[in-house]
């Protein structure tokens, strides 16, 4: 009727008597020919209700290209001419460009275009709804399509899982309108094709009326196209859809494994349960072994001290054993060779301290070439590991990954908006209200001006559009910010319009666009992800899905990239900008900052920057620590028992002469390995310091006291008198010194730089300690002695006071209170058994909870409290919504030119099932097991799908060179094709830059200039391009956990050795040699791998460490107690509980296992030594009786120097530390060296004594018989001090 009414009257008449006359007459059609074209270059039909017409041959070729089917059974007559049929193939290439890449899908989608643009029974199925008439001549404006549902369901199924190889997303996410692929729908899907007013493509407006198959509406025998499984090929020439694009198509993926669960017995946690019994079962056999089977020879009101020799002959007349005589000559010597250094070297004080000051001031010179690190990265990988190693392989080949400047605005006190639509009520978070927008923008605004010296913003930027050499814009640079999508244009804001009846605002549009980013390219010329731009939107634990609600925001995030570089120098710019940035931020927050808004900021070089100011800060809180431990042994070391000998009986300079000896043995070790290049850290700065002092504090403690409770013997000089003493001290010195050292030598053997670097200095720190000890302090030693018999003044030594005539014991309080009260109720038998009832279960206890340790380092503990970087740490831990990327590096020697190698890699038509990308693909099916949220970008697949395109590579006729393909000047590249319609292995090289320079538009949607720019690393060889390594990005799920980071590492490492054992077993079996296929790898890189790599094995190398510390200090105990293996397995056996049970404190006070606490670690086996050593060597050289008197003598002798030599110098230093502004200090110093000192303490003043006392080494019969000889005159080491 339509047609009907726009003609003539006299035509009307005429069709009217045609109709009545001939019946067999049919309207075949609804339109043929073009009769217009709009303003958007979009051409509509002239409207014809007349019979097919034949197609001139022209046309027919054109049939062939995409409606082929339409040709069968002959058939010539169409409803279209050859321009429409040249519109046709047009408008296809549009979709074909993303969904070639699925045959069935496209071929699918293209028979229900080609039957209602040219079957020859348009009219069973189309209806004209409108027409508009220009320049008196007719065209459509709107068609109504009958069509079945079938068709829609299983075309729309066939095309649902097509990807887009660039983004990494599907194709219905680009096709779809404002849905995303997620919630589009069949009918949805074709909606959007056919609306002409949300896309720009449909030349018309196109109504798909569904219906049931075999039905009709309205008279319409609905349109029903054949069509194809994804997973079925079209024909012989065209294959099924790859997995990538069609799930039909995957193999069939395994079982998910299925997690064991905890290790549980009776319901119980097993470690627990196992222990409990462990501990039952010997709690039980001590107690009868201890009060049932056996009587002690002591009875505790018997118990006395002070057998110093030896009354039973039968002690000593049995025949000593090799080993005992092997071990009395050994500590003779040691005790002889002491004695005599210690009486040269207090022979000449002055020339001894004059050359250690020599010594000390040649090796401090080095410190001049010490270099601190501070690059987290240097610290704590081993340039030798794999994630080291990869990412230096990837910084060099492909430019490190972006500099990120971020800031988190979140809103405060704002209510979330209710906003109507035609759809129900949609609720938006506070951040959509208008005046925040506009607040915001003001901020994006005035960040992209900023001008640092001359660098502004777009001089530093990733602008991904344009070439290396072209000048960038603001506008070119990529910001990922809300904002974007309405190009930075605040007027959007006041948009306004209707739909039925409700007020369509900004709100609307910002709904659109964050559903689909597409529909709202920024002005750079890419999407917006609102992942990234958005923040707050997840719960706890959620990941991003199709449904995901980006509208419930809380918060806005604003990301500007800024290009890296590998060279270092090229930053200058950059740096100054982010300087420039930082004093910005900080600026505005603090005058310009809305009270509706809490705004986080970093740059990236702000974590380095605030790690360098926070040692800075804490370097006050260390030095206060340092003082107060100072001014305590200073004090400490004096004997006053009488004020107005107090300034005579102190010993202040000899306690500084100490500290001094301790500070100039750290600075010599950083000298000497500042002459060897071995770089420094700031732990060594901060923590050496610490444990030299606890180390050789304890032995000027134990030198000093010693002395003062020796008795000078007749006619022995002072000097004699000071290397007698030493000689009984000097052995136990060497022992804790030498079995420290090793312990931090072998330590070095560690990987982790910051490990080995500070076991390494510690090392050496303490025999430089120990030597100026036994040579400086002595002679210092010397010379206060002098000073005190002269009854000269401390410190004012030129000062001579008079000589007092009373006489005073030598004994300090301490000693006594040993001696008298603490000993002799340790040693009671009941008291005893308690003790190693609650230490067998302090022991068990921890056992069992030392596997629970969290392994890792919360990156907001390295900030200082006071940091704004820590603020950003805990928005971006609140806000973060999308996990980082990672790339699968392709590197070997690959022909890519070679088909059977593309299928290797490829994810699309004829690649292999198990192909590079098809794997990645998979992974990301199974994100909860793999980490992978999303399948990886491919530059593979995008370049065969760009180089099919007719219109997309161009060159310079003059030249050959590149030319983008919106240049119409330049001429189109003939691409010869093979069988699988890909370039040839000649045009393969050719033209692959080309296609990495052309930028993408919607003529050609797969340039791969914007996307891959740097994916491909390539060289010419012989005139042939050879791709030597490339990368695939894909993403990582949300992180957030250290676990997180770590699994998704491991996970990640598990996917590529797959990956390249595929590659690698096929590139042999297609021929190439073995040693080319075996350099063939694939692995994946992300920035945090190099930080997280370590906790993967944590466990291993903390056991290893800390074996390898233990066994170190058995051997040389056992050598140096003078092959006494009973002494070294004691030794042993405490310090193993002291780091057992440090590691129960860990749980219990959540200390982390990492680097940091693995240093601390170290530094407590190191320290536990001198808990442990001095007392179990005075214990062999004790000639007490029976073991318990034995024990007992040397808790008497050496209790009180071990109590105040290390555990209360300690204490004085550690509680500062509590007060530092690090957090690191406070959880890993404060909370670490706390424990190591109190369980160290315990253990050594109060388990040791009762161990010995129950299974002490025995009297060696040698050393005893040696003894009885020299009539009690001559005392072995350590035997002497009371």
């Amino acid at each position: 009727m339509i047609v009907i009414q726009s003609t003539s009257p006299g035509v009307k008449i005429f069709i009217v008597v045609l109709l009545s006359l001939f019946e067999l007459s049919k309207q075949d059609c609804v339109w043929y020919g073009v009769c217009n074209t709009d303003s958007l270059n979009h051409h509509q039909y002239c409207p014809y209700n007349g019979t097919a017409k034949p197609m001139s041959d022209e046309g027919l070729k054109l049939i062939k290209e995409r409606c082929g089917f339409l040709l069968e059974n002959n058939e010539k007559n169409f409803c279209c001419d050859t321009d429409q049929m040249k519109i046709l193939n047009d408008n296809v290439k549009l979709a074909a460009a993303i969904l070639d890449r699925c045959p069935s899908c496209m071929v699918n989608l293209v028979r229900h275009i080609c039957e209602f643009t040219c079957s020859p029974v348009q009219s069973e199925f189309a209806k004209i709804v409108s027409t508009e008439i220009n320049n008196g001549v007719p065209y459509i404006t709107s068609l109504d399509l009958h069509i079945t549902e079938e068709y829609v369901n299983k075309t729309y199924k066939s095309c649902s899982q097509v990807s887009v190889p660039q983004t990494g997303q599907l194709a219905l996410d680009l096709m779809c309108g404002s849905y995303p692929a997620s919630r589009c729908s069949p009918t949805k899907w074709f909606t959007f094709m056919g609306d002409k007013h949300i896309n720009i493509y449909a030349p018309f407006q196109i109504t798909y009326k569904q219906s049931p198959t075999n039905s009709s509406m309205d008279g319409f025998t609905p349109l029903n196209p054949k069509t194809t499984p994804c997973n079925k090929a079209i024909n012989s020439e065209l294959p099924a859809c790859s997995c990538s694009d069609c799930d039909l198509s995957c193999p069939l993926a395994p079982d998910e494994p299925i997690t064991p669960p905890q290790f549980k017995i009776a319901g119980f946690d097993a470690f627990a349960v196992i222990m409990t019994v462990v501990f039952s079962v010997g709690s039980l056999v001590f107690l009868m072994g201890s009060f049932l089977f056996t009587k002690d020879s002591i009875n505790d009101e018997d118990f006395h001290i002070g057998n110093d020799g030896v009354t039973d002959d039968s002690m000593y007349k049995q025949e000593p054993r090799y080993f005992e005589k092997l071990g009395a000559r050994t500590e003779f010597f040691l005790e002889n060779f002491f004695t005599r250094w210690g009486t040269f070297f207090a022979s000449y004080p002055w020339i001894t301290l004059l050359g250690g000051v020599v010594v000390v001031a040649v090796l401090g010179y080095g410190i001049t070439f010490v270099q601190i690190t501070t690059d987290p990265v240097k610290l704590w990988a081993s340039p030798s590991s794999k994630s080291r190693m990869e990412r230096e392989f990837f910084d060099s080949k492909f430019e490190p990954f972006y500099r990120i400047e971020q800031v988190i605005i979140k809103a405060v006190d704002l209510p979330y908006i209710i906003h109507n639509t035609s759809n129900g009520p949609i609720k938006f978070g506070p951040i959509f209200d208008k005046n925040f927008l506009l607040s915001v923008l003001d901020l994006q605004e005035q960040i992209q001006n900023l001008n640092a010296n001359g660098t502004s913003l777009n001089n530093i930027c990733f602008a991904p559009l344009k070439d290396e050499d072209s000048t960038v814009m603001p506008s070119d640079c990529v910001v990922q910010s809300i904002w974007g999508y309405f190009n930075d244009d605040r007027d959007r804001l006041n948009d306004n319009d209707e739909d039925n009846g409700y007020n369509v605002t900004y709100l609307d549009e910002m709904y659109q666009c964050m559903s689909n980013p597409y529909l709202c390219l920024a002005a750079y010329g890419g999407p917006v992800d609102p992942a990234i731009a958005l923040g707050g939107f997840l719960k706890p634990g959620d990941q991003l899905t199709g449904s995901t609600k980006y509208e419930l925001a809380d918060a806005i995030i604003l990301t500007f990239l800024v290009k890296n570089h590998h060279d270092k120098s090229q930053l200058v710019q950059a740096l100054e900008w982010e300087k420039y940035f930082v004093e910005f931020m900080v600026n505005y927050i603090k005058n310009n900052k809305s009270e509706s808004m809490d705004i986080a900021f970093t740059s990236e070089r702000s974590i380095e920057d605030e790690l360098n100011r926070e040692s800075q800060s804490d370097v006050l809180t260390i030095l206060v620590s340092y003082i107060i431990m100072f001014i305590y042994i200073a004090i400490s070391l004096g004997h006053v028992q009488e004020l107005k000998r107090s300034l005579i009986d102190s010993k202040i300079t000899l306690g500084i002469g100490g500290v001094i000896i301790v500070l100039a043995s750290v600075s010599s070790s950083v000298g000497v390995f500042g002459y060897i290049g071995l770089p420094a850290t700031l732990i060594i700065v901060e923590v050496i310091p610490f444990l030299v002092l606890a180390v050789g504090v304890d032995n000027i403690f134990i030198l000093v006291q010693t002395y003062q409770r020796d008795q000078r013997r007749t006619n022995e000089t002072t000097e004699q008198q000071v290397g007698r003493v030493l000689g009984r001290v000097g052995p136990s010195m060497l022992l804790t010194s030498i079995s420290e050292s090793c312990c931090f030598f072998l330590g070095g053997l560690s990987d982790m730089p910051a490990v080995k670097a500070f076991a390494l200095y510690a090392g050496v720190a303490l025999l430089i300690d120990f030597i100026l000890q036994i040579t400086c302090f002595v002679g210092l030693f010397t010379l206060d002695i002098k000073r005190k018999e002269e009854n000269r003044l401390d410190i004012c030594c030129f000062v001579k006071c008079k000589k007092s005539d009373n006489m005073y014991t030598n004994e300090g309080l301490l000693y006594k209170f040993f001696r008298g009260a603490y000993v002799p109720f340790l040693m009671k038998k009941t008291v005893r058994a308690f003790i190693m009832i609650i230490f067998f279960a302090w022991l068990c206890v921890s056992i069992a909870i030392v596997p629970k340790i969290d392994i890792g380092l919360d990156q907001e503990l390295a900030m200082p409290e006071d940091s704004f970087v820590l603020h950003y740490f805990q928005s971006l831990n609140e806000h973060l919504n999308i996990g980082p990327p990672v790339y699968f590096v392709l590197k070997g020697d690959i022909d890519f030119a070679n088909s059977s190698n593309q299928n290797l890699v490829c994810s699309g038509r004829y690649c292999n099932d198990d192909s590079v990308l098809t794997q990645i693909y998979l992974a990301s099916r199974r994100s909860n097991l793999t980490y992978i949220a999303r399948p990886a970008s491919s530059w593979m697949d995008d370049y065969f799908d760009w180089s099919f395109s007719s219109s997309c590579c161009k060159y310079n006729s003059d030249n050959g060179s590149f030319c983008p393909h919106t240049d119409t000047s330049c001429t189109k590249c003939n691409i010869t094709k093979n069988h699988f319609q890909r370039p040839s292995e000649h045009d393969f090289g050719k033209y692959l830059p080309f296609f990495l320079k052309d930028n993408p538009d919607d003529i050609c949607v797969k340039a791969g200039h914007a996307a891959y720019s740097t994916a491909v690393r390539y060289n010419y060889n012989n005139n042939s391009l050879n791709v030597e390594s490339s990368y695939f990005m894909a993403y990582h799920s949300i992180l957030k956990t250290s676990s997180d980071y770590f699994l998704a590492l491991e996970s990640a490492r598990k996917i590529s050795a797959n990956i390249t054992q595929m590659l690698q077993h096929n590139l042999i079996s297609d021929g190439l040699p073995m040693d080319l296929a075996l350099q063939v790898e694939v692995f994946p890189y992300s920035v945090f791998y190099v930080f997280y790599e370590q906790y993967l094995t944590m466990w291993s190398d903390t056991l290893q460490s800390m074996g390898i510390s233990i066994l170190s200090i058995f051997i040389v105990t056992f050598i140096l107690m003078g092959f006494d293996i009973h002494s070294a397995l004691v030794v042993i056996i405490t310090i193993t509980m002291i780091v057992v049970n440090l590691g129960g404190l860990m749980y219990y006070w959540n200390i982390s296992l990492n680097a940091v606490s693995l240093v601390n670690l170290v530094m407590a086996v190191g320290i536990s030594v001198e808990f442990c050593s001095h007392l179990v060597h005075s214990f062999a050289l004790s000639k007490e009786l029976t073991q318990v008197t034995r024990a007992a003598d040397s808790l008497s002798k050496m209790g009180s120097s071990i109590f105040s030599g290390i555990t209360l110098t300690k204490f004085a230093g550690i509680l500062v530390l509590a007060f530092a502004k690090s957090q690191i200090f406070q959880v890993f110093y404060f909370r670490m060296y706390f424990g190591i000192v109190v369980i160290g303490a315990t253990h050594g003043l109060i388990f040791l004594p009762v161990l010995l006392s129950y299974i002490g080494a025995p009297q060696n019969n040698a050393r005893l018989e040696s003894h009885h000889q020299d009539n009690g005159e001559q005392e072995t080491s350590l035997s002497g001090v009371r």
